[in-house]
């Protein structure tokens, strides 16, 4: 006997059953299922004829593909990971596509039928994948790796390896083909002193040698596109340029974070100069891609912070920096009137800006918090009809998190517009910048802290200011975006920085900690370093003063940080002084104050490192 009474009558139950059982019907059947997921449109690109575009969606885990006759998505393209980015062969007939994750691999699809023809291992988050000027090599960026993996397309197979510097995130060939330029997403070394910057890496594809570093402006980082020339002359790479060195008093002019443009020289090297994307009232925040029309009049660039393109007149920015002297070229990297006269700014429908693929007509750009496609006219005499292809059939509303997601990276939020919070945490994480904020004086800069955990690690910031992250939340909102916004932003944010799960480290083997790993456990125990890092959060909670405070900060406790993902979140302590874990552990642990390491040999120290790293 069933005693079970909810309360429902016989009719009733049957026909809520009959309903659930339509519902896992229809999300068994094929193309429906996830049919209500977010598409987030990350990365585009059209093929030669521009009859056809293909949308990596990274939400979805799939590729759409729509007819640019109609602007309408004709089939999906179904995938075990989610797309991070995507090339397709001189013939049109084979799409490349990275799944980015942890095991992250290449897959080979049949572009006229869909079909998956082959995947290859690559690495960790690959995203970015270009191929080389015969199309027998795929160049895949692992952005935390750290390295460029090269794919033999005939066997399908990586036959190398190459090491760049941190967080390669795009990839553009250049010099008829001969050389790779890879943009490293965020600086590397220690955050101290006067000079940080993210930088370019250079490959030779003949050798497959790493052959120069391009250096960018003091701040820059957020390196999130990439792209040269049709000709192949020169290399265009989107970025941040921050202010880090003035403290975080006003927004006005570009004093925190200005957004810009490098602009390289392909054969030489080397950096021609930088502009800014902002105007002297109103930022242009978070740049992401750049793409030059094919027949080289313009040079586009999407904007994710203030959902917007820039339409560049691109002979006129080269012949505007050939007719410079030197005192006056030094100076383009902080005139925000620079591209006056040579810019359109030109607003989007959706939100999100993100990939951007550009004939001489059209450029299409991904709007990622929008689920669509802006088709933007490049030349308007008038009002320019921009065109939204929608990649979902319904809108479907905004979850506390996702809404959440969407304010953390829009710049509409702040004051003029020069950024985001996204701005100096990508991805939630951290810039490798030092910020003088003015939540506890001013002239005692901190390093950025990544915002995994931070609401469940009260309390926050480096000294402990904040009582917890939701007060840090509203603080960022007032005093570092300098608006004033409803409680319901702040409750959005909150929710989404909540939601933020750990990305498996890279130094995993099979998912699994090695056996240097297991025995560097062993290590962080014996050492004392457990006593203020303890399982599961890593961390007691507390503040201790390790005499590790300098200048006016001299004497002060500091927070004890979370481990978990500090093989993502160098430079290290308070002030970014350490450059590596080494550093930590060794230069900088005066009398063993953050842990009993001095004693320790090569092996053990080695070994103890290979557990950290594999937080």
């Amino acid at each position: 006997m069933n005693t079970f009474n909810d309360g429902m009558c016989g009719p009733m139950k049957n026909h809520l059953y009959r309903r659930l059982f339509m519902l896992l019907v229809l999300a068994m059947l094929p193309g429906l299922a996830g049919a209500q997921e977010y598409r987030s449109p990350l990365a585009v690109l059209g093929d030669a004829s521009g009859t056809v575009l293909y949308v990596a969606e990274h939400t979805a885990n799939a590729v759409a593909v729509v007819d640019l006759a109609s602007n309408q998505v004709t089939r999906r393209i179904a995938l075990p990971l989610p797309p991070g980015g995507l090339a397709l062969s001189a013939d049109a007939a084979t799409l490349y596509v990275t799944g980015a994750a942890s095991e992250g691999v290449l897959y080979v699809v049949d572009a006229a039928s869909g079909a998956m023809t082959a995947q290859v291992a690559v690495g960790h988050t690959p995203g970015a994948v270009v191929l080389s000027a015969t199309g027998d090599q795929a160049y895949v960026a692992n952005l935390y790796n750290n390295d460029v993996a090269v794919v033999d397309t005939a066997s399908n197979t990586v036959v190398k390896r190459i090491p760049v510097r941190r967080e390669p995130s795009a990839l553009a060939l250049a010099a008829g083909g001969s050389l790779l330029y890879v943009a490293n997403q965020l600086p590397s070394g220690a955050s101290d002193g006067d000079y940080i910057s993210a930088v370019v890496s250079v490959i030779d594809t003949t050798t497959l040698e790493p052959v120069a570093e391009i250096a960018l402006p003091n701040g820059c980082t957020a390196l999130r596109g990439i792209c040269a020339s049709p000709d192949g002359a020169h290399v265009y790479v989107a970025h941040i340029l921050g202010r880090y060195h003035l403290p975080t008093t006003q927004l006005e002019r570009g004093w925190m974070n200005t957004n810009a443009l490098s602009i390289l020289d392909a054969g030489e090297k080397r950096l021609v100069n930088t502009v800014l994307l902002d105007d002297v009232d109103m930022g242009a925040a978070n740049p992401w891609a750049p793409a030059c029309t094919p027949d080289s009049r313009f040079l586009c660039v999407t904007h994710a912070g203030t959902h917007e393109i820039s339409l560049i007149d691109r002979p006129a920015l080269h012949e505007r920096l050939a007719a410079l002297d030197e005192k006056a070229a030094g100076a383009v990297p902080n005139n925000l009137a620079f591209l006056v006269g040579l810019r359109t700014r030109v607003k989007l429908p959706g939100n999100g800006a993100r990939g951007l693929w550009v004939n001489n007509a059209t450029a299409y750009a991904a709007q990622y918090f929008d689920d669509s496609i802006a088709a933007v006219p490049i030349e308007a005499t008038g009002r320019r009809d921009i065109a939204r292809i929608a990649l979902a059939d319904t809108e479907i509303p905004l979850t506390e998190e996702r809404k959440g997601e969407m304010l953390f990276n829009n710049a509409d939020l702040c004051f003029q517009h020069w950024q985001s919070c996204g701005s100096c945490h990508p991805d939630a994480r951290v810039d490798a910048l030092n910020w003088d904020l003015m939540n506890d004086g001013i002239g005692n800069p901190k390093n950025t802290r990544s915002m995994l955990l931070s609401h469940q690690t009260p309390p926050v910031m480096s000294l402990g200011v904040r009582d917890k992250a939701e007060t840090a939340v509203r603080s960022g909102i007032r005093y570092i975006q300098f608006a004033v916004r409803p409680e319901e932003d702040a409750l959005a944010i909150d929710a989404y920085l909540k939601s933020m799960k750990p990305v498996p480290s890279p130094f995993l083997e099979g998912g699994a900690m090695s056996a240097a790993a297991l025995r560097g456990k062993e290590i962080f125990s014996q050492a004392g370093c457990a006593a203020c890092h303890p399982e599961p959060l890593y961390t007691d909670l507390k503040l201790h003063e390790l005499g590790f405070a300098r200048g006016m900060d001299e004497g002060k406790s500091v927070d004890t940080p979370t481990l978990v993902e500090i093989w993502r979140t160098a430079p290290y302590l308070h002030d970014g002084r350490a450059a590596t874990l080494r550093d930590m552990l060794t230069v900088h642990n005066p009398d063993n104050r953050h842990g009993n390491t001095s004693g320790l040999d090569e092996q053990a120290l080695e070994e103890l490192i290979a557990y950290l790293l594999s937080l």
